[in-house]
């Protein structure tokens, strides 16, 4: 009799032992499966935040570099040097520019400078690199395949005794030999045209520099 008792108390006490134990991984699943609720729907929080950035960016970065933000026109002076009437905007953008000038004169540009220490270029260069060089108060010499060969010779060698300034080759502009610096531009007729020296002596590291001083070595070449 005491040994049937005995037996019916331990299986009741192995079965509340076995329900302690149920509820026990009953309440540890619900908190492993809240648990996993919330880092999922953080997840997708955060990509979801991450994507509408990611196409913020892309959208503003593409509408950097269609819009130069430099709405405006030529004003021409007595002695012929044309300005750039509207703001010129000076933010940095790793893709291409739509300028509307040719050479640019100013706008968005590369985050580096093409070298501009009295630097001749026998090869075209990027605008977008070309403009961060003005921004640093650099004169551009520009010359088409019209321009005669003794001009182009003549002015490369003022580039290489100009440290701010330099010169490319460039054929999508309206005269065989252009001078550019922020802001600024003028058509000269050669080389010997005396306002070569004029506009050398005027815009290089001129008012108009909006970084003066700033480096035109270890650039772009």
């Amino acid at each position: 009799m005491g040994s049937a008792k005995n037996s019916s108390a331990a299986r009741k006490a192995r079965i509340e032992e076995m329900r302690r134990a149920e509820r026990t991984r009953e309440r540890r699943n619900r908190v492993l499966t809240i648990a996993a609720s919330v880092v999922v729907v953080a997840g997708l929080v955060v990509g979801g935040v991450v994507l509408v950035n990611s196409q913020s960016d892309k959208k503003n970065t593409a509408s950097d570099a269609k819009n130069s933000g430099d709405a405006g026109h030529w004003v021409t002076g007595k002695d012929g040097v044309k300005t750039w009437s509207g703001k010129l905007s000076r933010t940095h953008v790793q893709t291409k520019v739509s300028y509307p000038m040719h050479p640019p004169v100013g706008g968005n540009h590369n985050p580096v400078w093409a070298t501009c220490n009295g630097t001749v270029y026998t090869k075209a260069l990027q605008d977008e690199n070309a403009v961060h060089s003005l921004e640093h108060g650099a004169v551009w010499v520009t010359y088409t395949s019209k321009a005669k060969k003794a001009d182009v010779d003549a002015l490369a060698a003022k580039v290489k005794k100009t440290p701010y300034s330099l010169m490319s080759p460039y054929e999508n502009q309206t005269a065989p030999l252009i001078l550019s610096a922020w802001g600024h531009q003028v058509t000269v007729k050669s080389a010997d045209d005396p306002e070569v020296n004029k506009f050398f002596a005027a815009y290089v590291q001129g008012p108009q520099t909006p970084e003066p001083g700033a480096a035109c070595t270890s650039g772009a070449m």
